[in-house]
């Protein structure tokens, strides 16, 4: 039977970065991949003969630090050079077009309130910043070091000065509906705002909870929120966390599903122990650490049985209900949408707040939208590996799509689907049909099915201001430790959350390496 330092279950980002900062200081790390290529949401999949796309498509808001601690760009990482431009598609050609340094298509009214917009989100998002790559301090019983952590980011707050710190607390949990009728009148611009706040979540426009907050998340990296195509495409950043991970010491191994994480009993506790395979091979380690959701970990590969009750409904309540969609077309020539000279920019179709609203209504009710709302980009007119010459993938996130609607995901229900956002599609882009080799429709329970997620949410639970810092997953390991004694947490699921970040992953391995 092998043994190790520590065992990683997954190889997505987080799992590989994890892996890669224990391994540098000497530890024996084994990283188990149940599927056949690392990378999670995010691994690249052939899903037609020659063309390539991952769940995520562009980067947003992935750490600087992560890529110099890692030294990625000597292990081929090659960051973008720009930011894509937002582009709100409308129907008359008349598009929205939002850049870091301004937006267009717009009256001169929403041009001067996008800058004050842009500049106070800006602001509150670098007040933030540091936390996202800490760890949030317990509730109650806080050693110095944590109550330093409290004060550091009380401090941060403070020094925006009193009018900032009222309208930052103001802000932060407002509706993403509020916020952008405060500043725009432009509804097609409030709708491509509202975009990143609401991605991935169980969330719309009028939703009292934490839309801005996520958006104040999502605003960090090297572009400041906007996103990008890395050059060697998000291949090419999971193979360069691969790699960082190997060429420090780790072992990787796809392939490998993990059925359960063995937990011994004796008179002084319990104590994780080591994990069986599908094909029953047990490893022992000192330690595990589960790049897997929560509910997966503690419910799954845990069992309750090891649980105390309260925690285990804690953790049995949380939102993981999945409502994006994945649509891939495999195109035989680059589509010409209406108004757009070439489409290498990030479009969305949502004409106005209440098209998401609706949308959300719908999901929420059990069924996929008659008018689909989504985020498209074309990935291969940055990186040329994704499609044969000459030939091209679209990749889109379709929002509001339930995990589970009425009836379940019969053949006839996707089909449906499938239908109204090629027809949504081709309004945009006449002619689009024509191009159209093949089209893969991934619901969110596709998802759950192909990625191990629970309810195929793209966060592992929900980002909602109740599962948040000290609350993420929930009190008790929401420090990346867990009730049990060497087990431990580095996925989506654990603060600060989901998104190509790598967040998680460095800061379960700096609390491990205390």
């Amino acid at each position: 039977m092998n043994s190790y330092d520590t065992i990683v279950i997954g190889a997505g980002h987080n799992g590989l970065i994890c892996a890669a900062y224990l391994a540098k200081q000497g530890q024996r790390v084994l990283v188990l991949e149940a599927s056949a290529a690392p990378g999670g949401l995010a691994s690249a999949r052939e899903f037609h003969p020659g063309f390539k796309a991952s769940v995520a498509h562009t980067i947003s808001h992935f750490s600087p630090r992560v890529v110099e601690d890692l030294q990625l760009q000597s292990h081929g990482y090659q960051p973008a050079i720009a930011p894509l431009p937002t582009i709100g598609l409308n129907l008359d050609g008349e598009h929205v077009v939002i850049g870091v340094d301004g937006v267009t298509g717009v009256s001169d009214d929403d041009k001067s309130s996008y800058l004050r917009y842009r500049a106070a989100m800006q602001k509150f998002a670098r007040a933030l910043e540091p936390f996202w790559m800490k760890t949030m301090p317990r509730i109650g019983n806080n050693s110095p070091g944590e109550m330093l952590t409290f004060g550091q980011l009380g401090l941060r707050l403070r020094r925006l000065g009193k009018e900032d710190m009222l309208e930052f607390l103001r802000v932060a949990t407002l509706p993403m509906r509020d916020l952008m009728d405060e500043y725009f009148d432009n509804k097609h611009l409030q709708a491509a705002l509202s975009w990143d706040g609401l991605v991935g979540s169980k969330l719309a426009p009028r939703s009292p909870n934490s839309a801005v907050f996520a958006l104040l998340y999502r605003m960090l990296g090297d572009h400041n929120g906007g996103h990008a195509i890395p050059g060697t495409g998000i291949e090419g950043l999971i193979n360069a966390l691969l790699n960082a991970a190997t060429a420090a010491g780790a072992q990787v191994r796809l392939n490998a599903p993990v059925t359960k994480i063995c937990i011994s009993q004796s008179e002084d506790g319990q104590q994780a122990t080591g994990v069986e395979l599908a094909d029953g091979e047990k490893i022992t380690a000192t330690r595990i650490v589960s790049c897997a959701d929560p509910q997966r970990t503690f419910l799954q590969l845990v069992g309750a049985r090891y649980l105390e009750i309260e925690f285990a409904n804690r953790i049995q309540r949380l939102r993981c209900e999945g409502y994006v969609a994945k649509l891939h077309l495999a195109l035989g020539d680059v589509p010409s949408f209406v108004g757009v000279d070439r489409p290498d920019g990030r479009m969305i179709i949502a004409s106005e707040p209440d098209a998401l609203e609706f949308a959300f209504d719908d999901a929420k009710y059990g069924a996929a939208s008659e008018n689909p709302v989504m985020e498209l980009v074309i990935p291969s007119l940055q990186d040329a590996s994704m499609a044969p010459a000459g030939q091209h993938v679209l990749s889109a996130n379709v929002m509001y799509v339930p995990a589970s609607p009425k009836g379940g995901w019969t053949d006839a229900a996707r089909s449906a689907l499938l239908e109204r956002l090629l027809t949504t599609l081709e309004r945009h882009a006449p002619g689009l049909r024509e191009l159209v080799l093949h089209a893969e429709l991934l619901t969110p329970h596709d998802l759950e099915s192909l990625h191990h997620v629970t309810g195929g949410h793209w966060h592992h639970t929900e980002f909602a201001v109740d599962q948040l810092l000290m609350m993420r997953p929930t009190y008790e390991a929401a420090q990346y430790g867990t009730p049990i004694p060497g087990l431990y947490l580095c996925g989506a699921g654990s603060h600060p959350g989901g998104g190509l970040m790598g967040g998680p992953g460095f800061n379960a391995a700096h609390e491990i390496l205390k």
